[in-house]
């Protein structure tokens, strides 16, 4: 067993790994390192006493220091000392109280004044059409607005109407300066009478029955007012070229009158020229624009059968017309009640 026994390291003919300094170098610094484990004792009351105390000594908490904002910053948070504080109510004198009273109550009459002005006019508009000024005793009786209420692609034949209706006034203004051309050259006030009639009455009735009726078609697509322009503009079509031929004390200065005028009077005749030019343009541009606007009412779809629909929804919603058929049933069951009560007496 001796052989089992012997050192195989004590052999110098072997390396003893050992004897490395590297490895030497390692346990050196392995028993280093558990030196402190070696010697604690946790049996030692003196250790126990020495950690006990450690524990016991108190710690202090980290601190995080504040960080002011820089000076130069664009907002700085106001104090508390320098808002201020609410103080105790006003009280209002009696003349204050007064005056208040009377600045609520214009504001109530303005907003009462627009309101009637906002109802009053065209779709709660305030009229503007004659252009009248303030002070005249007779106000605008409808609102026209092309730019507002025509379609935009109807506003150019709706504003070549209007000044259809402006040249045709001017025309039988200029029939009445013809008119008293005439009766300067000897030849009758009869034409000069009965010039001012037409412009006095045509001139109106023009823009009511036609010019407003073609306005209201183009802005709200109704055939009953197509229909009404339709034949009030044709009559008037009719009227226009009658005047343009001009007969014998026919109150219009038309061709046959400005060729019996040049033999009387030169200037008179060059007068009534003009009058018989402006009534035979007046007749070629009725016709170019009545016939552009049956091409867009016919593109639109409307006929005659939709015109008396709305014309019969227009008389059924009038309030006229509903209190005049509510008073006429309320009479037919009074009469029927009371022939009734008759009978049965009898």
């Amino acid at each position: 067993m001796s052989k089992f026994e012997d050192n195989p390291f004590s052999d110098p003919a072997i390396d003893n790994p050992f004897a490395d300094p590297a490895v030497q170098q390692v346990a050196r610094s392995t028993n280093n390192a558990t030196q402190g484990l070696d010697d604690y004792n946790p049996f030692d009351s003196q250790q126990i006493a020495n950690q006990a105390t450690m524990q016991q000594q108190p710690t202090q908490p980290a601190i995080m220091q504040a960080v002011l904002p820089p000076t130069t910053g664009q907002y700085t948070r106001p104090s508390q000392q320098s808002q201020p504080t609410p103080g105790p109510p006003t009280n209002f004198s009696t003349a204050e109280l007064q005056r208040r009273q009377e600045e609520l109550e214009q504001k109530a009459e303005e907003l009462a004044r627009r309101e009637a002005e906002l109802r009053a006019g065209s779709a709660g508009r305030r009229n503007n059409w004659p252009p009248l000024p303030s002070f005249c005793p007779i106000q605008p009786c409808f609102y026209q607005d092309i730019n507002v209420d025509i379609p935009l692609e109807f506003q150019r034949i709706v504003r070549h109407l209007y000044h259809l209706w402006m040249f045709h006034a001017l025309v039988l203004a200029l029939n009445i300066v013809g008119g008293l051309a005439l009766a300067i050259a000897g030849e009758g006030v009869t034409v000069f009478g009965l010039s001012i009639l037409y412009f006095l009455l045509l001139t109106p009735f023009s823009f009511i029955c036609w010019y407003r009726p073609i306005y209201k078609a183009f802005r709200s697509d109704s055939s009953f007012n197509f229909m009404v322009f339709f034949f009030i503009f044709m009559l008037q079509g009719i009227i226009t070229l009658v005047q343009s031929i001009g007969f014998s004390d026919g109150g219009s200065c038309g061709l046959i009158t400005c060729i019996a005028t040049f033999k009387v009077s030169v200037g008179a005749g060059i007068i009534t020229l003009l009058v018989t030019i402006g009534f035979i343009m007046a007749v070629v541009a009725d016709i170019m624009l009545i016939t552009k606007v049956h091409r867009i009412y016919r593109s639109t779809g409307a006929s005659l059968a939709k015109a008396q629909a709305e014309f019969t929804s227009e008389i059924l919603r009038n309030q006229h017309v509903q209190g005049a058929a509510t008073n006429m049933a309320a009479a037919a069951v009074n009469s029927q009640y009371n022939t009734n009560l008759g009978t049965n007496r009898y």
